[in-house]
């Protein structure tokens, strides 16, 4: 029987839980995923515990708050004074914004306080700090990929965007 290796393109069915049962997020009721083993495609954790799974296996595991989006850190909220943000913008405590970097990429940011003066956002992962168990099923072992790489939109368990 086939078992998981790197290198392996893997479709995965995953629900994924925060300590409290909370589920914040899930491929069931959508699109399983293709995590191509080894190549680091998806948050610390997730690929370990996909080797030596064989096709059609449960599995459920948990991630310590450092390692899928490490610890938050204090130093990754910034205030902007108001003057700074486009003419009529009103920002609401809780809404996730999309910031440039300096390279023009887009970091998310979720404004954690607005007043007349200025705005706080955080650029902490919302996950950041958070133990997250994942209960996973094995639903193809492949050596190429299918022919679409990962589901219609990006899962938080992805590193990156996927197309």
């Amino acid at each position: 029987m086939k078992k998981v290796e790197n290198g392996h393109f893997v479709k995965v069915d995953y629900t994924g839980t925060l300590e409290n049962g909370d589920m914040f997020d899930s491929s069931r009721n959508s699109h399983p995923i293709e995590v191509e083993v080894g190549t680091g495609g998806v948050i610390k954790g997730f690929e370990e515990a996909l080797i030596g799974m064989v096709n059609n296996e449960k599995k459920t595991f948990t991630l310590s708050s450092e390692e899928p989006y490490g610890n938050r850190k204090e130093s990754l909220e910034q205030s902007f004074i108001r003057s700074e943000l486009p003419q009529g913008f009103e920002p609401q405590v809780g809404q996730v914004l999309a910031l440039r970097n300096p390279q023009g990429g887009q970091l998310p940011a979720t404004v954690k306080h607005a007043d007349d003066e200025k705005i706080t956002v955080d650029l902490n992962h919302p996950l950041a700090g958070k133990t997250l168990t994942f209960e996973i099923e094995v639903l193809e072992i492949n050596d190429e990929a299918g022919p679409s790489s990962c589901a219609p939109s990006a899962c938080s368990c992805c590193t990156t965007t996927c197309s």
